[in-house]
């Protein structure tokens, strides 16, 4: 992967001004910067999960880590395990919508079924604590035709409601630093901005 050039920059002030080559310059700098650090980034936002443990037996930083742990010891996927140590990153910045901001982050280089467990975790966990609140514990079932239900399901079952053991062996987060690098050096499955609607 090339490095930014930090010497050259375009010579307009707005967008409106900027050439076919201008734009092919300055995606592949920004490609290079963001990809550069991507993993780096992420493990910092995961230790922003480390503080008080509000209640639980552990913080969120080492949830994360106890989930990543039990998921690849008990031989899972790259996907999955990645998806694991990053399932609840989206609550250090988006805590009304954290499910939602993890899978995106992971979007781009995780199977469908990864990314839709991360999308979807977060109303599947709901089935071990909702009716204590005066919820529906059986909320998910309006996903019961997925065909991602079950993996979500043994997802929370295995990796989440169950990860919150201060006695468990948890593996520190740069053991997890080689499985990141893979799955975020991947290609992206997404197209980096949204296609215009067509009018209709």
């Amino acid at each position: 992967m090339s490095s930014p050039d930090t010497d050259r920059i375009v010579s307009w002030t707005a967008m409106e001004h900027g050439t076919a080559e201008d734009y092919a310059f300055l995606d592949s700098q920004h490609y290079a910067h963001v990809r550069e650090g991507l993993v780096d980034n992420l493990l910092n936002i995961l230790k922003c999960l480390r503080g008080p443990t509000l209640g639980y037996p552990i913080d969120r930083y080492d949830h994360s880590l106890q989930s990543a742990s039990r998921a690849l010891r008990n031989g899972e996927s790259t996907d999955l395990v990645a998806a694991a140590l990053l399932h609840d990153i989206g609550d250090a910045f988006a805590p009304e919508n954290h499910s939602a901001a993890g899978a995106a982050v992971l979007q781009p280089y995780v199977d469908e079924g990864t990314h839709w467990v991360i999308a979807h975790h977060g109303l599947f966990q709901g089935y071990y604590y909702f009716h204590h609140l005066g919820g529906d514990r059986d909320a998910r079932e309006q996903y019961q035709s997925s065909p991602h239900y079950d993996a979500c399901v043994d997802f929370c079952e295995n990796y989440d409601q169950n990860c919150f053991d201060p006695k468990y062996p948890n593996l520190a987060a740069e053991d997890f630093r080689p499985l990141l690098d893979e799955v975020f050096s991947r290609p992206s499955q997404v197209p980096a901005t949204a296609p215009l609607p067509t009018p209709s």
